[in-house]
């Protein structure tokens, strides 16, 4: 492996150690880890921390180690931003992966083959291993291209990284929201990331990943997706930030090797069906679902 990879952790030694037990296995060259520092009201934080850290210390193959370690609580978007802001500041490009993404062991040669092979194609913002629907058309290509950027398992470059604003300041303007409205191409599912983006601009949700996500639709950048899930995120439990419930249906979803050579699709062009089927399967709430989660939020707190 030659590519580098940068590890974003936090507080969860447990999840910590299974995703760099994969690194480990993987042996980049260069490891970039971001940690932010504990939360003063959290008792006991401290010492997750700590804990956590002392993880990175296992390396054990031939890797120069960087880390960027807060002393004190940034928070998701400040620390993860400016975390990222210095690793592109050092590299050109980088597999990245946060505490609670498991990597299937072939996601780092997929991640690597397609760095190199979309390096100069400004198309390619960036490529994921998550793919939410689990398979997708992986008996005639090897990937995909979404307007849809996951951040469970995915690398990019520096070039797409300059793009980057996280303060979404082009957001304010009536024409970019026109842009990605003709983008998506679908009034439902540009209202239902609207109102994420809304939220995000007015500070009301603590995201580093909603700003990319902007970034790419802004710039009409395609995210790379398997044709095979690669990433299982193991972190819907309490101590997670944004993912703390075990029934959510993306939890611990199983990953599938992907199979090599890798077999492109026929011609660059983002897949609109499947970002229909994510949005439905993932986003779009029918009033049935809306009333058994409903349900079970009330059995959970009885």
């Amino acid at each position: 492996m030659k590519t580098p990879v940068a590890f974003i952790i936090f507080k969860r030694p447990d999840t910590t150690k299974k995703v760099f037990e994969a690194i480990r296995q993987a042996k980049p060259p260069k490891l970039f880890v971001i940690a932010d520092g504990p939360r003063l009201d959290k008792p006991g934080e401290a010492e997750k921390c700590a804990a956590t850290r002392a993880i990175i210390d296992r390396v054990d193959w031939d890797c120069e180690v960087f880390k960027n370690y807060a002393d004190v609580n940034m928070g998701c978007k400040e620390r993860v931003s400016s975390g990222l802001e210095w690793v592109f500041n050092n590299i050109e490009e980088a597999i990245i992966l946060e505490d609670d993404c498991l990597p299937e062991l072939t996601f780092f040669r997929f991640c690597e083959e397609l760095l190199e092979k979309y390096r100069n194609d400004q198309r390619v913002m960036s490529i994921t291993g998550t793919n939410l629907l689990g398979e997708w058309k992986s008996e005639i290509q090897s990937y995909h291209f979404s307007y849809y950027f996951s951040c469970w398992g995915w690398a990019t470059w520096k070039r797409a990284w300059d793009c980057y604003d996280v303060d979404m300041k082009l957001w304010s303007m009536p024409e970019i929201k026109n842009r990605v409205r003709d983008i998506i191409a679908d009034e439902k599912q540009y209202l239902n990331r609207k109102q994420h983006l809304d939220n995000t601009y007015n500070g009301k949700t603590n995201s580093w990943a909603y700003q990319f996500l902007f970034m790419c639709l802004a710039y009409s950048g395609f995210s790379v997706t398997p044709s095979v899930n690669l990433i299982s995120n193991i972190g819907f439990t309490a101590e997670g930030t944004h993912t703390n419930s075990s029934h959510d249906e993306r939890a611990n979803m199983p990953t599938f090797p992907i199979n090599f050579p890798l077999q492109p699709p026929l011609g660059i062009a983002v897949d609109r069906e499947y970002d229909y089927l994510r949005y439905k399967k993932i986003w779009a709430e029918t009033w049935q679902q809306k009333i058994r989660r409903t349900v079970k939020s009330l059995i959970r707190h009885k």
